[in-house]
């Protein structure tokens, strides 16, 4: 039971809050989609993340805000394309999603090997992908797309085993109540439509952003979470992250998130630690922004090699990954995001079992070219290449009989310890006929 404390004593009642153990299922499922999808997705620009100080400064879904910064690069694309006559509004009822089918996007999702799904439900722009009775006319069942995507999202992606979240802004760039009385904003409007939220659709993840420009105590934080745990329906499922006020970042909530390998930035611009080990997330597209960005070319998106060796490191470091994507306007999924999917999708076919439902071991990795997962009374040792000849592995600690598989082949695999050391040698001309590309995975047993 989580303690009904005053706003004075906040600091007892998140520390009841982060007592609350992180449901299960979401440490096992490792890999999930984020999707960002909104008014942002239609003029779909920002500038090349080389060409700005901070990732942040790259991001489409910022499009709204940046556009007013007279001494910006927002604000001369928009003028040169739109004219300066064009409000953010305006874009609304162009976001007409003419081609969103969302069982083509569950079935992607499904194919990419992911078990959780992640909804911009509302961005910073406040536009609503569901008919919130907070924001008449300002939602995607009033304006442009004319559908309840966060419910017909929902649908198909747990009909395919999948859990289903959704992400949700605590600020609103352009809502004077919020601007004038944060407070009565965050009482009257913020925590009603976040209750809204969970209770019309259930979801499973709720990921919260936005949280920067106050502390937890003016947004109410504690009082809403207290409610999700004690008296939702999803109080047993649900899961949160870290992004609840000016302070929690890396230090309260639920697990903590890191962005573009970043764990973020505050308001003053320094960089946030984590206060203590903690189950945590990296999200981050697979080009440099999260919402659809027409600047980008090939050079900007990570490869199919990549984006594999990105999920490898993030959940031998204990971590889950939240691989976004950014669909247009239209509600198509951009082609070379899909073939980023589908490839790692592949792979994790063949090599899941050392991803799904493993733990972080003694030692994350053994150099640049070998990571470690475990499960049981299995190791897993993921080679980024495959060796032409034989692997020594220094971290292995024999406390059986050794045996080593090599995942996707039948050929026995000769081993030595000598030393305190592992030599596997790898059956040559093997590498073709595994079809798992780019990582390869022994599953030893006998070791600590």
């Amino acid at each position: 039971m989580i303690e009904c404390l005053h706003e004075n004593c906040c600091c007892e009642t998140w520390e009841n809050i982060d007592r609350r153990k992180i449901p299960e299922w979401y440490d096992q499922s490792k890999f999930g989609i984020f999707i960002h999808w909104g008014i942002y997705s239609v003029p779909a620009w920002a500038p090349k993340r080389s060409s700005v100080n901070v990732s942040g400064e790259a991001y489409a879904e910022w499009y709204g805000q940046a556009m007013t910064d007279p001494n910006g690069q927002y604000w001369k694309f928009h003028n040169s394309v739109y004219g300066d006559d064009f409000k953010y509004e305006d874009f609304a009822p162009q976001l007409k999603g003419e081609m969103f089918e969302p069982e083509k996007w569950a079935d992607l999702f499904y194919k990419s090997g992911a078990k959780y799904v992640v909804l911009t439900a509302k961005h910073h722009d406040a536009f609503c992908l569901w008919p919130s009775q907070y924001r008449k006319n300002w939602n995607s069942v009033d304006v442009g797309i004319r559908s309840d995507v966060v419910g017909e999202l929902a649908k198909v992606v747990r009909s395919r085993g999948m859990k289903m979240g959704v992400y949700y802004s605590l600020l609103e760039w352009f809502n004077l109540e919020y601007k004038r009385n944060p407070v009565k904003y965050s009482l009257e409007y913020m925590i009603p439509q976040l209750k809204e939220l969970v209770s019309n659709y259930s979801p499973s993840v709720l990921f919260t952003d936005g949280e920067w420009e106050h502390t937890s105590d003016i947004w109410h934080s504690t009082d809403f979470l207290k409610w999700l745990f004690e008296e939702s329906a999803v109080k047993d499922e649900i899961v949160v992250n870290d992004r609840w006020g000016s302070e929690t970042r890396g230090t309260h909530g639920g697990y903590f998130t890191t962005e573009y390998g970043e764990v973020g930035y505050g308001p003053d611009g320094s960089e946030l630690k984590m206060s203590r080990e903690n189950k945590w997330e990296e999200n981050r597209g697979i080009g440099t922004s999260f919402g659809f960005n027409r600047n980008e070319n090939l050079s900007d998106y990570l490869s199919e090699k990549e984006v594999i060796y990105l999920l490898i490191d993030t959940v031998s470091r204990g971590g889950n990954l939240l691989l976004n994507v950014g669909p247009a306007a239209d509600g198509t999924i951009p082609v070379i995001m899909e073939e980023r999917l589908l490839a790692l999708g592949e792979w994790l076919k063949i090599n899941g079992e050392a991803i799904y439902n493993t733990s972080k071991w003694r030692v994350a990795c053994e150099n640049q070219f070998i990571n470690y997962t475990a499960k049981g009374d299995c190791v897993y040792a993921i080679c980024k290449i495959y060796p032409q000849g034989s692997i020594t592995l220094s971290s292995p600690l024999v406390i059986g009989d050794i045996s080593v598989e090599l995942i996707g082949s039948e050929q026995k695999i000769k081993h030595t310890y000598l030393d305190g050391k592992l030599s596997i040698d790898f059956p040559e001309c093997l590498e073709e006929s595994l079809h798992n590309r780019y990582a390869y995975v022994l599953k030893i047993r006998g070791i600590e």
